[in-house]
């Protein structure tokens, strides 16, 4: 099965259930879905950031600073923070991430309810080759400098945007 076969479940603007979709259709179609964020940091608090890998099916090569992804359909938050935490890291035996808040992403070609994450690592990484193509753990003063720098993904700026609101707060 390909990424684009896998099932999604598809959500209302309340983040309720109203059917399934392959998640290429979803994508496709512009389909409202689920997400997760996880913010990874080092025992030393660096940040995991990476660069996609040019294949990807939304946002190829774009910088992230968090992992995550979809989640599938019958699948809850939790569990797919934890799943793509470890896949995208290639790691095994995280703790449970910690779930801080959900925000509606929504543009002109996307939308999805978006569950944000933390999680300590201080496993060795070996990230997925299929989802990243570059990654290094940068602390936040160098993260701030990156941010005009770098094609970020949008989702994820406007998850982290909200973040530092949060911390600011």
């Amino acid at each position: 099965m390909t990424p684009s076969d896998e099932i999604l479940d598809i959500v209302d603007e309340r983040d309720e259930v109203i059917g399934q979709a392959p998640r290429g259709e979803a994508t496709a179609r512009g389909l409202r879905h689920r997400c997760v964020f996880i913010e990874a940091r080092d025992a030393r608090g660096r940040v995991f950031v990476h660069r996609r890998t040019p294949t990807k099916l939304v946002f190829p090569s774009h910088y992230d600073m968090f992992v995550g992804g979809v989640v599938g359909a019958g699948e809850t938050y939790d569990e797919a923070a934890l799943r793509e935490a470890e896949e995208e890291l290639g790691v095994s035996g995280l703790p449970q991430p910690e779930p801080l808040f959900r925000f509606l992403y929504a543009s002109a070609e996307h939308t999805w309810w978006s569950a944000v994450y933390r999680v300590r690592c201080e496993l060795p990484v070996d990230p997925q080759a299929e989802e990243v193509a570059w990654h290094a753990f940068l602390d936040d003063a160098e993260l701030a400098r990156r941010l005009d720098a770098w094609p970020w993904v949008p989702d994820g700026l406007e998850a982290y945007r909200r973040l530092r609101g949060l911390r600011s707060a």
